[in-house]
């Protein structure tokens, strides 16, 4: 299970502005895991049943990371592939409190 990896790692949200990243079968094994039972929904079973099959060799391991990606869209925990740009732009302000 430790030499399973998937061709591009899987980026999961866990927790206000921090990432996981999932690159083989063990990281979504540990993952799924610990995952809180309060917040799994049906997606977490088909992933988890995709884990233990493609650890048994019944499946690919694209098909897996395919089934967890599923799951961290439905669960909202997906990180987006391209980061926001955030910019700080400095706004100047005359005598009438508008900006210039």
């Amino acid at each position: 299970m430790h030499d399973r990896m998937f061709f591009t790692p899987v980026a999961v949200t866990v927790g206000a502005g921090h990432k996981r990243m999932l690159a083989s079968l063990f990281d979504m094994h540990q993952f799924l895991t610990e995952f809180p039972p309060s917040r799994r929904r049906l997606s977490y079973g088909a992933a988890v049943r995709a884990c233990e099959a493609a650890r048994d060799g019944d499946i690919s391991t694209d098909a897996a990371r395919d089934a967890l990606i599923t799951f961290a869209v439905t669960a909202g925990i997906l990180w987006p592939a391209a980061a926001p740009v955030i910019s700080v732009k400095p706004v100047a302000r005359g005598f009438g409190g508008y900006a210039a």
